[in-house]
């Protein structure tokens, strides 16, 4: 596979950025307004101490792939690497407008799915 484009790097870095972004809303700012409205839930909800415990968890998971969106395009400069993330990231964007709410697709997918095709050109 060939090197990464200056663009493809930009992107996989934005979407790292996005991922450590949901990172905070969820595991640090878990029952703020922010949170709330772009998850669609009261914040009620979510101090709700089984939500709020899932969503920290959800946010580690969150973190540690924009980390491996880091790791790939600044300490490996992998090509292949940010290719397969940005796949998974795809992929986990589907079924969770399949599952949850179909905006998503764009919300969580849009930047991956840029990313994605500025590296297969």
């Amino acid at each position: 596979m060939s090197a990464m484009s200056v663009i493809t790097k930009i992107l996989a870095t934005l979407v790292g950025l996005e991922f450590l972004y949901i990172m905070y809303l969820e595991s640090v700012m878990t029952t703020s307004a922010t949170t709330s409205k772009l998850f669609g839930m009261s914040q009620e909800e979510l101090k709700r101490p089984s939500v709020n415990a899932l969503f920290k968890n959800q946010g580690i998971y969150n973190g540690l792939i924009g980390c491996l969106v880091f790791i790939a395009v600044m300490v490996f400069a992998s090509k292949a690497a940010v290719m397969v993330l940005m796949g998974y990231i795809i992929l986990v964007a589907i079924y969770g407008s399949v599952t949850v709410d179909t905006s998503i697709w764009w919300k969580q997918g849009g930047l991956a799915i840029l990313t994605l095709l500025s590296g297969l050109f």
